[in-house]
């Protein structure tokens, strides 16, 4: 039995020279299939070891039902610990419809042994591969699983007779093509991987070898992947956490050297506060990752909350996770600075989802949130605190955590804002968050306190913004049930003036500037009064300087006239005396 021309076509990409490269089988397995490059080797054997409890059956189930759902590739699965109706109802939960499969696409062999099994001399294999041999024709098998094989290899006799069988599998699998996944419990380490156990010699003999680890560190459990071989192909050789979800394995990966960078955006979204908006050249880039650190009570809550409000108000659905409180108390709490998130609570806008009730790893917060974000069709997602995800237990992967959620929530073009809590007694100004997410971040806001005169107010100062010119000035965040408001902070003699100082300082320089407008009105009818008095004054001398020139004039003509009266009387006397000369004597 070989793989279908088409799916082997399908499955053999191109390496950097053009050739095809090894034939990959996806798992379906999020994460896994980009650590690998494909998948599981197509036409080969895969051994999957792990210690109770790590997730093996459901590894090996998932990548039968993906290869039978997906690409076409019918499969078996070869039980040799539970029953096959004990196996169903184990992996009901994952939403993977077995009987719907059944029988043409997915087959199941009871393969265990009878409890009741008395062993007398020696045995193999070769009976029960007959059988699997008729049973992969009838459906046309292209994938196998052997689920816990090392209980029947636990009945033969000595090491030799198992690697007899082994190799006996070996070798019928090889013959027929199949994708096979073997699956075997193991007592192992981190450092000493499989070979420490009785069946390591497999791990020679298969071409790709998977680890699953599960541990507990300080009570939180932990699940990592390693592929530890695989020939023929290039893989991720570090471990990678993962977490079993509703959907089955999730495995975390990271961005990788070359991938497509995902798309970005200019448009701008409201921070919910108006000044803050401002000081940002117009608010939040949509997509960005912001970061909200202060100290406790600073209002890290409030302003997020905020966030979410405005969001909302544009008809955007929002995911607000909360570690600390539930989400009714959130609405309560934010309703007396005037943020009001019933209605849109009630509209299923808004989702309010407390997080105190998820346990387990940072990864399985991550996965919670992701779902939870997906389900709701969230276009923005608040997280408070998002520096839980450090909680004891945690303080090895939760940066990875971190740098995972905010690459996912880019590549899906979500507003994310964070809130960090930091330590009051250990950090100073503008310290980093825990989780170092400040590196992360596209916007870093960071939330002070200032304590003077008896009080406590709350500064506002933004870190950085990239991308974006935005404001240097430290603002003083005042909370009211009007809602939330930035206000300019006053310095006197180098000191910054906050609360009542600041309400001081305004009220002073009000009343300095109302004296100021007093003085100048003062002095303004003042000038006028005197600009008046001008005024009268010189109308006065204008009438004083009009009746001297017409008393001048007056001067003049009768002065003309006394020297005219004169001379005619002059004239006259002339006359009078010539007359009295020119008479005949008497």
């Amino acid at each position: 039995m070989t793989v279908p021309p088409d799916a082997r076509k399908a499955s053999r990409p191109q390496d950097r020279d053009g050739c095809a490269a090894l034939a990959k089988a996806a798992t379906g397995i999020a994460g896994f299939d980009d650590i690998t490059g494909g998948g599981l080797p197509a036409g080969r054997t895969t051994l999957l070891v792990g210690g109770p409890g790590s997730g093996k059956s459901i590894f090996a189930m998932q990548c039968l039902v993906h290869g039978a759902r997906h690409c076409q590739q019918p499969g078996i699965f070869v039980a040799f610990e539970e029953t096959p109706a004990r196996i169903a109802v184990n992996l009901q939960g994952f939403g993977w419809q077995l009987d719907a499969l059944q029988p043409k696409h997915l087959a199941f062999v009871d393969a265990q042994p009878a409890p009741d099994l008395v062993q007398s001399g020696t045995f193999d294999l070769s009976g029960m591969l007959a059988a699997l041999e008729a049973q992969a024709r009838f459906i046309g098998a292209k994938r196998i699983v052997f689920d816990a094989l090392d209980i029947m290899l636990a009945l033969l006799p000595d090491a030799a007779a198992r690697r007899r069988e082994v190799y006996r599998l070996h070798d019928w699998l090889n013959s027929f093509g199949l994708t096979a996944l073997i699956t075997a419990k193991a007592d192992f380490d981190s450092t000493h991987g499989i070979g420490q156990q009785s069946f390591g010699f497999m791990q020679f003999m298969v071409d790709c070898a998977v680890v699953l680890n599960h541990s507990v560190a300080l009570g939180v459990s932990q699940r990592n992947l390693r592929v530890q071989k695989y020939r023929g192909s290039a893989f991720d050789e570090n471990e990678a956490p993962f977490v079993i979800g509703k959907s089955g394995f999730d495995v975390a990966v990271t961005r990788k050297l070359g991938r497509v960078d995902t798309d970005v955006s200019t448009e701008r979204v409201g921070s919910g506060v108006a000044r803050l908006d401002t000081m940002l050249g117009g608010g939040y880039y949509r997509g960005a990752a912001v970061l909200v650190t202060g100290f406790p009570g600073t209002a890290k809550t409030t302003l997020s909350g905020a966030f979410a409000e405005a969001a909302c108000a544009r008809g955007e659905r929002t995911l607000f996770v909360s570690f600390d409180s539930d989400g009714s108390e959130i609405v309560r709490n934010l309703a007396s600075v005037g943020i009001q998130l019933a209605r849109y609570v009630e509209d299923d806008l808004l989702r309010l989802v407390s997080a105190r009730s998820i346990t387990g790893s940072a990864e399985t917060f991550l996965v919670r949130i992701k779902a939870l974000s997906q389900e709701h069709g969230a276009r923005c997602l608040v997280i408070d605190p998002v520096s839980t995800l450090s909680k004891a237990g945690n303080e090895l992967t939760a940066h990875g955590v971190a740098e995972r959620l905010i690459d996912w929530s880019k590549a899906d073009g979500i507003t994310l804002v964070c809130t960090s809590l930091l330590d009051e007694l250990t950090a100073g100004p503008g310290s980093s968050s825990p989780l170092h997410v400040s590196t992360l971040a596209d916007t870093w806001i960071h939330l002070s306190y200032l304590v003077q005169a008896g009080e406590r107010n709350r500064g506002l100062s933004i870190i950085k913004s990239r991308g974006t010119a935005h404001s240097n000035q430290v603002r003083e965040l005042i909370l009211s049930e009007e809602g939330v408001t930035l206000a300019d902070i006053y310095t006197a003699g180098g000191e910054v003036l906050m609360g009542t100082l600041r309400w001081e300082k305004e009220r002073a320089v009000r009343l300095a500037t109302e004296m100021a407008e007093v003085t100048d009105q003062l002095k303004s009818v003042r000038l006028d009064a005197e600009e008046a008095e001008l005024e009268v004054r010189v109308k006065s001398l204008q009438t004083e300087l009009v009746a001297k020139r017409v008393e001048k004039t007056l001067r003049a003509r009768a002065a003309m006239s006394r020297e005219g009266e004169v001379s005619e009387g002059n004239s006259q006397m002339r006359e009078l005396r010539g007359a009295d000369d020119n008479a005949p004597p008497g």
